[in-house]
């Protein structure tokens, strides 16, 4: 979302720097948007198909790599239907023009039953609690960070990812306006981040017991009378039914387990109540841990309870410029969306619509009907960013058919039988719809694609397309089964077909995109608005537009059958009693928890020098106490064990770490033979997902826990 300028000359990228003329981020950038250009002329990155005949691969043309994936997929759907292919849907998928609008074709039209994504390792909880509390799974209140006094933020480093699942620039900056506006910020987690530094206050916290810390402060109140529902009063459903749910969860009784005074809790949900605008943020730390459901939950509920929801400087609902695909309704989701069916070989239930995605190898390697033997990966790399990674790993040769859409050949596509790269981020038009979903302005930018891709070569929307036509044995042309899916976007949104059809000569994703634009709050519909929004005119910003701040919306947003906020929905209140025995269970000595790192994006960015260049940056953060204890040494290596698996990694030891807390960053692991990533192999650190056991989950979402592994570390 960071304006870039990018300087060309004799068609190489000479310089990026930012574009201090932006709307939204006025000159800020991270250290990752400077190297696009690298990104764009790596060597390693893959311009054209492959096929993979034993061990080694050729490059093909397009037609021939096309027809081996019709080769490879049609005699597993003919002999076992088409419940034996999924997909795996990775990260990257949502923050590319074409693939993030047109994954929904490979999954829909192939008729593939279900897919397995990025999405329960970070932020599944989050979909949950969102569906029971507001009726969409995509409905993310976020922090109005700028016109807060009172910033609590817990399970989140913004010092490294710069917002999740909340997007304002410069984030750390506004921790200084809030202390020069006389306010503070107060940063809840295992680690002294770089936000905690911050930050004005660090409060340590035992992994996994963040939902427990949030129901004690519940509790506080209630008890107090310091529930303030404000204009939401006629808005919320439940209020009684989670009084009598959070009773028990005293501040005495949670602070053994959290690690946190009872006085302190008492007082965070006072500062909260007492302070005119304020806010409680929790993302991934959160998420993806033992309780990543009900913490999520909680932090809502917090906000609710204390007047600061749908309110300046509180939790809002963003306005987007352009509605995202994952905005329109889901009537699947409407009676039940957990529980429907389970996994074939676990017997993990679904939670909408997935199962965990460590149940992925197990589905490869287990005969028995039902078994998975075809999988397309799309933008992914699960082999480094899943827990089960090792069973993964050995599974996936095993595939009868595997096919990736990927610009590397790495630790996953390594398996497969037909690599589809995609383009580079600077041959390809930029428009993001899912980061504008969750941020504090309404604003919307275009970026032109700087250099034009070689002729002939298809776009991601286009390959997407011809593999479900593959899947589902359709003969019709990319353009006919587009304009299907463009017509039925149409009538979702009440727009004539033809009509919106008849404005364009061109088919794809930037008209998928103008329909957005101009359906969405400040579009013209077609000439319908006098003077409304089109993609059109956005372009002829180019630093973009900006149409204001959040505003109150909740009723609006409410598509619950009550119409009102559900604050104790009935699912996640069954789960409390988990949550209890938690309290009651004796501490781990030791456990692990992840960290991002701001030149790092998950596995993606390790193959560009500038990035991983320097001091190491994959090591096992560990307090000098621990260390002593443990008789590990800073800058020695050191075995760290799970249930699942063991690695060596480097030891530093620092107190920023609280004592019982050990961390490794994720993303790393490329030491695996058979892959093209000449840099990252040369800084390849180790997967931290050998480590998460692929049975330990938020156990009502499926969420993968990977903050709170019960762990021991010995000098290697």
């Amino acid at each position: 979302m960071c304006g870039l300028e990018v300087g060309v000359e004799d068609g190489r990228v000479a310089l990026i720097r930012a574009d201090h003329d932006d709307v939204w981020s006025r000159g800020y950038l991270c250290p990752k948007g400077t190297t696009l250009g690298k990104v764009h002329e790596d060597p390693d990155r893959l311009r054209r198909p492959l096929v993979r005949d034993g061990d080694r691969w050729r490059e093909v043309t397009w037609e021939d790599a096309f027809a081996r994936c019709e080769e490879l997929l049609r005699p597993v759907i003919d002999r076992y239907g088409i419940g034996a292919v999924t997909a795996f849907i990775g990260n990257p998928t949502a923050h590319n023009f074409s693939l993030g609008r047109y994954v929904g074709v490979l999954i829909g039209m192939s008729g593939i039953p279900m897919i397995y994504s990025s999405g329960t390792v970070d932020q599944w909880p989050k979909n949950l609690s969102s569906q029971l509390m507001y009726g969409g799974m995509w409905t993310f209140p976020i922090p109005d960070v700028p016109r807060t006094q009172l910033w609590i933020v817990m399970g989140a480093n913004p010092h490294a990812s710069q917002g999740s699942l909340l997007a304002c620039p410069d984030l750390l900056g506004h921790i200084d306006r809030i202390r020069a506006e006389g306010g503070r910020t107060i940063v809840v987690d295992p680690r002294r981040t770089g936000t905690a530094d911050r930050a004005d206050e660090w409060i340590p916290i035992v992994p996994g017991t963040d939902a427990a810390l949030l129901l004690g402060m519940v509790n506080v109140l209630f008890a107090d009378g310091l529930v303030d529902l404000g204009h939401l009063e006629h808005n919320v459903a439940g209020v009684d039914d989670l009084r009598r749910a959070a009773a028990p969860f005293t501040p005495e009784l949670v602070a053994p387990a959290c690690g946190v005074p009872a006085e302190r809790i008492r007082r965070l949900a006072d500062e909260l109540a007492g302070t005119d605008r304020a806010v409680l943020y929790g993302r991934i730390g959160l998420c993806n841990q033992e309780f990543g459901s009900l913490a999520s939950w909680l932090v809502d509920v917090v906000n609710i309870l204390t007047g600061h929801f749908d309110t300046a400087g509180g939790l809002m609902f963003p306005k987007p410029v352009a509605w995202g695909l994952n905005s329109l309704p889901r009537p699947d989701l409407a009676e039940a969306c957990a529980g429907r069916w389970r996994s074939r070989v676990r017997g993990a239930p679904e939670v909408l619509g997935q199962v965990p995605v460590s149940c992925l190898g197990e589905e490869i390697d287990t005969p028995g009907e039902g078994q998975i033997h075809a999988l397309i990966t799309v933008a992914g790399n699960p082999v480094i960013s899943a827990p089960g990674a090792g069973r993964l790993d050995q599974a996936l040769p095993l595939l009868d058919c595997m096919i990736s859409v990927d610009n590397w050949l790495n630790e996953t596509t390594r398996h497969a039988h037909v690599i589809l790269p995609g383009l580079s981020p600077l041959e390809q038009p930029h428009f993001d719809d899912l980061l504008w979903t969750l941020a504090v302005r309404s604003a919307a930018k275009w970026s032109d694609p700087v250099f034009e891709p070689e002729d002939g070569r298809p776009h991601e929307w286009e390959i997407l397309i011809r593999l479900a036509a593959l899947c589902a044995g359709s003969p019709a042309t990319v353009e006919e089964i587009d304009d299907g899916f463009f017509a039925a976007l149409c009538q979702a949104k009440g727009v004539d077909p033809a009509v919106a059809m008849a404005a364009y000569d061109h088919v794809g994703p930037e008209r998928m995109c103008d329909l957005s634009v101009r359906t969405g709050p400040w579009g013209d519909r077609y000439a319908e608005v006098p003077g409304g929004l089109t993609l059109e005119a956005i372009k002829a910003a180019p630093h973009g537009i900006d149409l204001g701040p959040m505003e109150p919306r909740i009723d609006e947003i409410l598509q619950t059958p009550s119409h009102k906020i559900e604050l104790a929905p009935e699912y996640l209140i069954a789960d409390l009693p988990r949550l209890r025995a938690r309290i009651d269970r004796a501490d781990d000595p030791l456990v692990l928890v992840s960290r991002r790192h701001v030149r790092s994006k998950n596995s993606w960015m390790h193959n560009v020098d500038v990035l991983v260049k320097g001091k190491d940056r994959c090591t096992l953060l560990i307090n000098p106490d621990d260390a002593r204890r443990y008789g590990v040494t800073d800058g020695q290596p050191a075995r760290v064990t799970s249930e699942a698996g063991s690695i060596e990694v480097p030891v530093e030891v620092t107190d920023e770490m609280m004592q019982g807390v050990v961390c490794l960053p994720h993303g790393w692991g490329h030491d695996k033979p058979g892959t093209r990533l000449a840099v990252a192999r040369d800084h390849p650190g180790v997967n931290n997902n050998l480590l998460a056991p692929p049975e330990f989950v938020d156990a009502i979402s499926g969420n993968a826990a990977v903050n709170g592994i019960p762990v021991e570390v010995s000098p290697a």
